[in-house]
C-alpha cells in the first residue's frame, strides 16, 4: 500500500509546494542544531562522570593561608599534620599543593627524552610525541593513602624522597603513561620537567585514575602526577581521610586544631568542604549547561513537532473529500492512515536527510571556535531515528481522525 500510495502523495506536494517545503527546511534545521546541542551535552555528561580516582565520600578539605612569609612553613605543616592526625576518627591526612576538581593547578612541561625537550622548545610547543603538559600534585609523606588512589603498578613514596626540590621520583596515572611512554613499561622509565634536563625523574608507580585539578577535555583530563615534594609555603590543602559518617564533624574539629596552631591562618569558610561538596561546585556551571541545553533540546522537540501535528490538521481538513472518495471506493481505514503517514514521513524524512550534512558543517564551524569535539557516531543515528519517531506521532493523530471518518459526511465536505 505504501508503494502505491508514493506516485498520488508525490502528486499532491507539488500542489502544496512552498508548506512542503518549509516543513522539510524546518526538520533540517531541528536536526542540524539538535545534533550538535546533544553532541555539546554528551561531551559535558562525559567530563563532569570522569572518575577523580580519589576516595571522594572519605575526604575532608581544608584549604589554609597566612600573613605570615618568613615561618618555616615545612614545619608548620608537619606540626599541624602530627595534630590532625590525633583527632577522633582520623585514618589518613597530608598536605598537598592542589587536589583534583580544584581548580588551580601547577603544570610542567614534560618530555621522555632530552631530545624529545630540545625539539619541544625549538617548535614552542610541548603537544608533540614524547612531551605534554600535565598538571602536578605535590604532597607529604602519605598523600597516596590520604586520597585512596588505586596503585595498579609500582610502589609508593620512601620517606628518603621527599624533599623540597629536585624530586627523584614520580608516580603517574595510567592515562599519562600511555601517553608518555606509548608501548613501553612506564616503571623505571625517566623523564624530564621544567627545563632541568640534567636531573632525570623516575616514574616508581602508576595509579589507575586521578584527573587534574582543572580538566579542560576528555584527552587530557587525567594526564597528571604526584610528586613527593613537600610544601614549602603558606598555601597548602590539608586533606583529611575518615568514615563517610564522620567527615563533617571531622571536619570542624580540624578547623579548630588549625586554628589553635597559628593564629596567623586563614581558613576560608567556603575552602572547608567534603571532597564530594568540592566537586560538586567545580561542575556547577556544566552541570547547569547541561540543564540548559537540555530544555532547548525539549523546546525544540516541542515546537517541531506542534509544526509537524498543526500542518497534517490542515491537510486532512483540505482533503476531506479526497479522504471520502477514497472509502467510498473501497479504502480502509488503515489504508488512509497510511497514506497521511507515509506522506509526512516524506517530508520530515527529506528535511532530515538533508540536515544531516548540515549538522556535520555547523559542527565543523564550532570546533574551529570552540573546544567542541566531533559528532560521534551514535549522536547522528539517534537524531534521525527520535525526529522520525516523533514526526510520525505528530502527525498520528490527524491521521487517525482522517481515517475513522465517515465516507458519506467526507464526501459532502467541500474540499
Amino acid at each position: 500500500m505504501i508503494r502505491n500510495d508514493v506516485a498520488p502523495i508525490l502528486a499532491s506536494l507539488r500542489k502544496h509546494k512552498l508548506t512542503a517545503f518549509l516543513l522539510a527546511l524546518q526538520a533540517m534545521f531541528v536536526c542540524a542544531i539538535i545534533c550538535n546541542i546533544l553532541n555539546l551535552v554528551t561531551q559535558r555528561i562525559a567530563l563532569v562522570s570522569v572518575p577523580s580516582g580519589v576516595s571522594e565520600e572519605r575526604i575532608s578539605v581544608v584549604e589554609t593561608n597566612s600573613a605570615v612569609t618568613d615561618a618555616n612553613w615545612v614545619a608548620v605543616h608537619a606540626d599541624a599534620l602530627r595534630s590532625l592526625r590525633k583527632l577522633p576518627g582520623v585514618s589518613a591526612v597530608a598536605a598537598i599543593d592542589s587536589l583534583p576538581l580544584s581548580g588551580g593547578e601547577s603544570t610542567f612541561a614534560v618530555c621522555s627524552t632530552v631530545e624529545s625537550f630540545t625539539r619541544a622548545m625549538k617548535s614552542h610547543t610541548f603537544a608533540g610525541p614524547g612531551c605534554m603538559q600535565p598538571a602536578v600534585l605535590s604532597g607529604t609523606q602519605g598523600e597516596l593513602s590520604t586520597l585512596g588512589l588505586k596503585l595498579v603498578s609500582g610502589r609508593d613514596f620512601l620517606p628518603e624522597e621527599y624533599v623540597l626540590q629536585d624530586v627523584p621520583s614520580a608516580i603517574i596515572s595510567r592515562s599519562l603513561a600511555e601517553h608518555l611512554f606509548p608501548g613501553k613499561e612506564p616503571l623505571g622509565q625517566t623523564f624530564y620537567a621544567g627545563s632541568n634536563t640534567d636531573h632525570p625523574i623516575r616514574v616508581i608507580g602508576v595509579v589507575d585514575h586521578l584527573v587534574r585539578p582543572n580538566p579542560r577535555d576528555m584527552a587530557s583530563s587525567e594526564f597528571t602526577m604526584l610528586w613527593p615534594m613537600l610544601p614549602n609555603e603558606s598555601d597548602v590543602t590539608y586533606v583529611i581521610r575518615s568514615a563517610p559518617a564522620d567527615r563533617d564533624h571531622v571536619l570542624h574539629q580540624a578547623v579548630s586544631t588549625l586554628q589553635a596552631i597559628d593564629l596567623n591562618l586563614v581558613i576560608p569558610s567556603e575552602k572547608t568542604q567534603t571532597f564530594a561538596g568540592m566537586r560538586s561546585n567545580y561542575y556547577r556551571r556544566d552541570l547547569a549547561m547541561i540543564d540548559l541545553l537540555l530544555m532547548a533540546i525539549a523546546t525544540l522537540l516541542f515546537v517541531t513537532a506542534a509544526g509537524i501535528a498543526g500542518l497534517a490538521k490542515f491537510w486532512v481538513q483540505q482533503r476531506t473529500r479526497y479522504v471520502g472518495i477514497r472509502r467510498a471506493l473501497g479504502a480502509t481505514r488503515r489504508d488512509i492512515l497510511t497514506y497521511f503517514l507515509t506522506e509526512n514521513l516524506l517530508i520530515v524524512g527529506t528535511g532530515i536527510s538533508a540536515g544531516i550534512p548540515l549538522a556535520y558543517a555547523l559542527n565543523a564551524l564550532l570546533r574551529r571556535a570552540y573546544d567542541v569535539s566531533h559528532l560521534s557516531g551514535l549522536i547522528l543515528p539517534t537524531c534521525v531515528l527520535v525526529l522520525l519517531l516523533l514526526g510520525q506521532l505528530a502527525a498520528f493523530g490527524p491521521a487517525l481522525r482522517a481515517s475513522t471518518a465517515s465516507p458519506i459526511d467526507s464526501v459532502r465536505c467541500r474540499g
